[in-house]
């Protein structure tokens, strides 16, 4: 008697039955490519590379293959990358990570977890060692793996390594990062619109030569003299007076702003009345708050060159405004649009030296091409998402560039079919704050690429000590949570987007 087993199922095991020995996977040939690495991992047998973060992340991981190998599409790429498959239980997918800052070492962390998930994953060091400016000078074709080759390639490469060990390659491909992941994200969809089924983008900086400009410019701002700095120990007063009058606004007093945009916060508010003291601030230190909110602008014209920072990013402007200024912005500008290690800061003109950062480093490093027509027609699906709090890259950014996009493609209506952005009140940059910065959205995305269910909200959380103790529903922008009027404010079913 035979069993005939429904295709579902098949779909399922058929990649545990028929995967090949992991060890074979290094005889694979690949254009440009030398496979290092093809080693069986036992579960829990993994030990990170010293210094990789997340090391939770690698608890119990699974049994898998691990395939290290070095693409040199040009003779100067040096291109590291990975790819983890799970010996069992592979769910089809692939999931791709993204970076943070200069890159310079593959996401591990990351890896682990999308490989728990199922997921066969990949990662990649962007073609250096080290998260820093180094590999610049003199070497004009890792500038552009950096930017936006080096991704691409592993995903190629990525899809054959799957294809060679498991019989075929993956059924859903996805891309997950955040900040230059979230740069990474929108690359692959304007340059390589088939890499990709779904794409998760969070707080993407795409407009890097204007983003590292304004990142620079916020530290000169602070910087323009003694007067002008506000140390940290006043960052908590300037919050909590924004607290004071916007918290309540939205319906709801949370320490959470829904939509800053509407909180209209002077800095004046805490002016000195008798001398300088924590809890206020003087008048060089006003004027700096009030630029930090305003953004860069144009001396002659006054129009907004960047966006500011939102109200509610105060507790994080350490990030731009503190002691140093950011040392990626300021790299960007040294060996790459002035190719002057010394520099000074201090001296940014956003007049004229964002349109030569423009013309220095657009066509590699900016992800600003609205036509997302050539992903969607493909029936790809992206999901945007920024934290409003962000005090590294102003969350109007993405807003501004969602609304292009919508523009481009026809209407709301017809851009929310494909494309749809989340704002977080609250949380950091990618993560963090009093905000619910937890949340599933890769298998949000899942969901509507393979049941072309749009996400109409994502249900997400915070934690405080590692417990849950808020739930609060993200909304699509522009509609925003709204209290109901009745129930728990810590339980998302008392909010409803409106």
């Amino acid at each position: 008697m035979k069993i005939l087993l429904p295709l579902f199922i098949i779909l399922i095991i058929a990649p545990t039955l028929f995967s090949a020995p992991c060890e074979t996977v290094k005889s694979l040939a690949l254009p440009n490519s030398t496979i290092t690495l093809a080693q069986p991992v036992a579960p829990g047998g993994f030990t990170p590379p010293q210094g990789a973060r997340g090391a939770e992340a690698f608890k119990g991981l699974p049994s898998f293959c691990r395939v290290a190998a070095t693409l040199t599409p040009t003779k100067d790429s040096e291109i590291k990358m990975e790819v983890w498959l799970p010996e069992s239980g592979w769910n089809g997918r692939l999931e791709s990570v993204g970076n943070g800052a200069w890159a310079g070492t593959i996401g591990y962390a990351a890896m682990a977890t999308a490989l728990t998930a199922g997921y066969a994953s990949t990662s990649t060091d962007t073609g250096h060692i080290g998260n820093n400016a180094n590999f610049i000078t003199g070497h004009p074709e890792k500038v552009v793996d950096f930017g936006y080759r080096a991704v691409h390639e592993m995903t190629v490469a990525a899809k054959a390594i799957i294809g060679a060990y498991y019989g075929s390659g993956p059924k859903y491909s996805y891309w997950n990062g955040c900040s230059t992941g979230g740069r990474q994200a929108l690359t692959e969809a304007q340059r390589y619109p088939s890499d990709y089924d779904g794409i998760l983008a969070g707080a993407p900086a795409i407009y890097a030569s204007r983003l590292q400009g304004m990142q620079v410019w916020a530290a000169q701002t602070v910087h323009k003299d003694v007067a002008s700095y506000i140390p940290p120990s006043k960052y908590p007063a300037i919050h909590a007076a924004v607290l004071q009058q916007c918290d309540a606004m939205d319906g709801v007093k949370d320490a959470v702003l829904e939509d800053p945009t509407k909180c209209k916060f002077d800095p004046k508010v805490l002016s000195c009345k008798a001398g300088d003291e924590t809890s206020c601030l003087t008048g060089p230190q006003i004027e700096a708050a009030t630029k930090l909110y305003a953004g860069p602008t144009d001396t002659k014209t006054g129009q907004q060159l960047f966006p500011g920072l939102q109200p509610g990013s105060e507790l994080g402007w350490n990030m731009l405004a503190g002691p140093q200024p950011m040392s990626l912005a300021t790299d960007i500008y040294k060996y790459l649009v002035f190719n002057d290690p010394n520099w000074d800061y201090t001296t940014i003109n956003p007049d004229k030296d964002f349109v030569l950062a423009e013309k220095a480093i657009a066509d590699s490093m900016d992800a600003t091409n609205p036509n997302l027509k050539p992903f969607i027609d493909r029936g790809g699906k992206l999901i945007m998402y920024h934290g409003w709090s962000d005090p590294g890259i102003p969350p109007m950014n993405t807003i501004q560039y969602y609304k292009k996009v919508i523009n481009t493609l026809g209407g709301q209506t017809k851009t929310a079919n494909s494309v749809r952005l989340f704002m977080i009140p609250g949380m950091n940059h990618c993560q963090g704050g009093p905000g619910t910065d937890k949340f599933d959205g890769i298998g949000t995305l899942a969901r509507w690429v393979e049941g072309g269910k749009a996400p109409d909200q994502i249900i997400a959380s915070h934690e405080t000590a590692g417990k849950v103790d808020r739930t609060r529903p993200l909304c699509p922008y522009p509609q925003m949570a709204v209290y109901k009027g009745a129930g728990n404010t810590d339980d998302a079913g008392s909010f409803v987007c409106k």
